[in-house]
């Protein structure tokens, strides 16, 4: 695959694909009227993006025309796919009727366990996507890499089987694990994101595949420092060979371009354990924040 298709296709991967949607406080009365009431059995979908769009497969797709609170069936049942932007997500959830929030499934990158918390929705299924749609209707290209050949999209909790069977339809691997697996897991991948893409920006890299190459030793001691203090905070054991396995991802997007984004669901995890626990990680977040090359303040 060409450098720049494969940019194209991970672009899509980060931001979960989703810009087409915005929650339903954002719709006139006219939208809402408009709405057309779901079946008690039929699966859901909110976010017309490129994943949305693509898992949606035939079932009912909500955009940004579509009111969540009218359109879902307060009396069904089935999974409810979110694939939008995180920062849309307390929108929906506040949308959603009381009684279908255990059914949202939540399929975005990062820190979600605080959000989750604080809508009592922490037991809910989520997946963490290793998949990509380089636009609408194009074939989905899987994430899987010399390290991991059987996948490394998976996805927990009550509806985790219903996405992998959605997935498998489409020839996309999904592997369905226990919470306890899925932790390490959804860290491992933060910690991708975090070091590689800080990196990246602090040597004014051009893709993560240039930070990979060319700043090897400090990526390398960036991921050994925060999952040590993942370990330390969390309590849990990631699988050894991290670094092999974040190598071998980067390798896959290797055109990838850098950037620190969406810190409060990223790497402000990390940030807020401390200098203590993640020197490295912190000093050369403050580093990029004195350079001007983050598009926030630091807390």
């Amino acid at each position: 695959m060409k450098p720049s298709i494969i940019s194209t296709i991970i672009m899509a991967l980060a931001t979960t694909s989703a810009e087409a949607f915005f929650p339903s406080s954002f719709h006139n009365s006219a939208a809402r009227k408009s709405s057309t009431k779901l079946s008690a059995t039929e699966t859901i979908v909110i976010g017309g993006g490129r994943i949305g769009s693509l898992i949606s497969n035939g079932s009912k797709l909500l955009g940004r025309q579509d009111s969540i609170a009218e359109s879902i069936d307060a009396n069904g049942e089935g999974p409810i796919f979110i694939a939008t932007r995180n920062d849309v997500l307390g929108s929906i959830v506040d949308d959603c009727p009381p009684s279908r929030r255990k059914d949202l499934v939540f399929l975005q990158n990062g820190y979600l366990d605080n959000f989750l918390e604080s809508k009592g929705l922490l037991s809910n299924t989520q997946a963490l996507l290793y998949l990509s749609v380089p636009a609408k209707g194009v074939e989905p290209v899987d994430g899987i890499t010399s390290k991991n050949p059987e996948g490394l999209t998976a996805a927990t909790g009550i509806h985790a089987q219903a996405l992998s069977d959605r997935l498998g339809a489409l020839g996309l691997k999904c592997r369905v694990v226990s919470p306890e697996e899925y932790r390490p897991a959804m860290f491992e991948k933060m910690i991708w994101i975090a070091t590689y893409m800080l990196v990246g920006a602090a040597k004014d890299c051009a893709s993560v595949g240039q930070a990979g190459a060319d700043h090897k030793e400090l990526v390398e001691n960036i991921i050994s420092e925060l999952v040590a203090a993942v370990s330390a905070k969390e309590g849990i054991i990631f699988p050894e060979g991290s670094i092999e396995r974040l190598a071998a991802y980067t390798d896959v997007v290797a055109d990838f371009p850098c950037g620190v984004k969406e810190f409060e669901w990223r790497n402000q995890y990390f940030y807020d354990l401390g200098d203590d626990a993640c020197p490295k990680h912190n000093g050369l977040l403050k580093e990029c924040a004195a350079a001007g090359k983050l598009g926030f303040e630091l807390p």
